[in-house]
């Protein structure tokens, strides 16, 4: 029987997906049963005022199993991390950070005996050995950045857990994540988001990556609806737990740019690969993750167009309202 969740601690609640994943958590559980945490200070983001914040370094085992105990949590979304492209400029603090933070939360987790942890992963597991159509659930992973070294220790990190000590710890690899809520922090897909941006304000954009560069993509409603339909599925079906392959849709930088000239016919956009085009050429163009639909009944809700449109509409409000 799998338990239910009540008191959730969120790290990384600053970030991207953290930022988006608050409001659902809220009006899941409640305000006062979520608790917001990040390293960096509360003022660097608009939080509800029912919210509870504290400040986190997850390198801090200590800190970590004190905010536990303080707010009785027994449920943690581990969303902290030095993301692909931030973490080849420093990968010390990548190995520390997405390794011995991940570390800790299972350690903590499994001496506070808490309910569920979840670790996300990323498409950054893959390298250029891995199947780049289709790529299958279990395959081979030999990545190339530290960002995606950590994310697959943190997978087999996990599930020696679950098979070890019996935690309940689950995850999926997300792809680029395109988002409206927050600007993203230092990863290889940041261009299918700033894309949007530029758009609307300038009417033009250089990518840094080619314009066939081709990456699995995923709306953030689609992000949100994936990480919590697994956090609430039957453990008892659940074969794999840690890295689940997720897909939505995948385009190449260009269709991605097609796609908005149908709106902002005006725009126009060029192409100036950097090194994070090296990063992307070694991460698959499309993902089987049928493994998902079949444990947990997966089923995204956004394609390019739709997920288009929204962004547009999302964002061209906003700028209109002068709150770009």
């Amino acid at each position: 029987m799998t338990k239910e969740m009540k008191r959730v601690l969120v790290t990384g609640a600053l970030g991207q997906i953290g930022t988006a994943l608050l409001p659902v958590l809220i009006e899941r559980f409640g305000a006062t049963n979520i608790i917001a945490s990040d390293i960096k200070p509360a003022s660097a983001a608009k939080l509800p005022s029912e919210l509870i914040y504290e400040n986190l370094d997850v390198r801090q085992a200590d800190q970590i199993a004190a905010l536990v105990r303080k707010h009785q949590i027994d449920t943690i979304f581990h969303m902290a991390a030095i993301l692909s492209a931030s973490g080849e400029k420093n990968p010390h603090l990548a190995w520390e950070v997405n390794l011995l933070g991940t570390y800790n939360i299972l350690e903590v987790a499994r001496e506070l005996e808490l309910v569920r942890v979840f670790v996300p992963s990323s498409i950054a597991v893959f390298g250029p050995e891995t199947p780049r159509e289709n790529t299958p659930q279990d395959t081979i992973l030999r990545p190339r950045t530290m960002y995606g070294l950590t994310k697959v220790t943190g997978e087999l990190l996990s599930e020696y857990y679950v098979h070890r000590f019996g935690l309940d710890v689950r995850g999926c690899r997300y792809p680029g994540i395109i988002s409206h809520e927050a600007l993203p922090g230092g990863g290889t897909t940041d261009y299918a988001v700033e894309i949007f941006y530029e758009a609307i304000k300038q009417k033009k954009y250089t990518c840094f990556v080619r314009a066939e560069t081709r990456l699995p993509m995923m709306y953030m409603p689609d992000c949100l609806k994936a990480t919590l339909q697994l956090m609430e599925a039957d453990f008892s079906r659940l074969i794999h737990h840690a890295g689940f392959n997720v897909a939505a849709m995948s385009f190449s930088a260009g269709e991605l740019a097609a796609e908005i000239k149908k709106h902002i016919p005006e725009f126009e956009c060029t192409f100036e690969p950097d090194y994070r085009q090296k990063i992307a050429d070694t991460w698959p163009s499309s993902i089987d993750d049928s493994a998902a639909r079949e444990e947990w009944d997966w089923q995204p809700d956004y394609d390019l167009a739709r997920m288009t449109e929204d962004m547009l509409r999302v964002l061209t409000a906003r700028y209109q309202q002068g709150l770009l």
